[in-house]
């Protein structure tokens, strides 16, 4: 079995106004501790930086990668060979899918923060999932490394 030279490695981390919140979600929670005293304070703005910025981290993390001849995204992994043709998806049109257009049987990975997508359609009869819809800042790269794991 030869393994796939088509590579994809993208990480969609939360933009940077997200970070700011974080960091005023700590100061909230100083502000909260400021009658207790200096060392509550200072304890809620670490603690409170600390934890909102986990979440920021966590949620912001997502990979999309296609290696392998396989489509990684998030915790999912799918044979390129289960794959149709991937679609590219401008703004308008991925806000679109992510709506009205939207199928709940479909595997999605979306970001609010990230305006273009691609949809990729599921060929295997057994599976229930219509399409994928992946959010990615480089639709094309996505769609050509797609393209050359399924030709490989």
């Amino acid at each position: 079995m030869q393994l796939s030279t088509a590579h994809h490695d993208e990480r969609l981390t939360a933009p940077r106004s997200w970070w700011g919140i974080a960091v005023m979600t700590g100061l909230a929670c100083a502000l909260m501790l400021l009658p207790l005293g200096t060392l509550p304070l200072l304890a809620g703005l670490v603690g409170g930086t600390a934890l909102a910025g986990l979440v920021v981290s966590s949620y912001g993390s997502a990979r999309v990668r296609v290696v392998n001849g396989a489509l990684a995204v998030g915790d999912a992994r799918i044979p390129v060979s289960a794959l149709g043709e991937p679609e590219v998806l401008d703004a308008e049109e991925a806000r679109a899918w992510r709506t009205y257009k939207a199928d709940t049987r479909a595997f999605m990975l979306m970001r609010s923060y990230v305006p273009t997508a691609v949809r990729i359609e599921i060929t295997d009869p057994a599976d229930p999932t219509p399409y994928v819809y992946v959010s990615t800042r480089e639709p094309q790269a996505l769609v050509s490394a797609l393209r050359a794991a399924r030709a490989a």
